[in-house]
């Protein structure tokens, strides 16, 4: 079973939330405390294959490093930036999604915004702010899987 992982940071460079997609509709997202080993652990639960964006250089270490947990020793792991790239498709997954006519319904949230958004949760306790994090990560982990099915089209024309 696939899964399309993402996770946020905070400026201190804590994890903030993992989402995780399990097709087709599973969404998980640990947030805050809730991110640990276990959890992460239980959330993985069936799945033999992770998926990212740029995880080879920054999800995945920082999982590695926070979490204390491997991805890549337990899963097989696919970075789709590096399929994007063989594609000429360069950028963020923003600027890629933006390419291939993947839908964001949070424009304009990017990784400092989420970052901002994590701060007015924590240290106000702004729920609003954490719903729309929670749904930049949400549209993250989902789009992640819309752009591998572009990335099998792109490849399909080409064979």
């Amino acid at each position: 079973m696939k899964a399309y992982l993402d996770i946020e940071t905070s400026f201190g460079k804590e994890i903030t939330v993992i989402g995780i997609f399990t097709p087709p509709a599973r969404v998980i997202q640990l947030v805050g405390e809730d991110v640990n080993w276990t959890n992460l652990w239980n959330a993985l639960e069936g799945v033999t294959q992770i998926l990212t964006y740029n995880g080879a250089r920054f999800d995945l270490p920082v999982i590695r490093q926070a979490v204390k947990l491997d991805l890549t020793r337990y899963f097989q792991c696919r970075d789709l930036m590096y399929e994007c790239w063989k594609r000429n498709l360069y950028g963020g997954l923003k600027k890629v999604e933006e390419k291939l006519g993947i839908e964001r319904l949070t424009r304009g949230i990017d990784g400092i915004e989420a970052m901002r958004l994590w701060e007015r949760f924590r240290r106000y306790g702004d729920e609003e702010a954490l719903q729309s994090l929670l749904e930049y990560n949400r549209e993250d982990v989902v789009n992640l899987y819309h752009l591998e099915a572009c990335l099998e089209r792109i490849q399909e024309k080409n064979d």
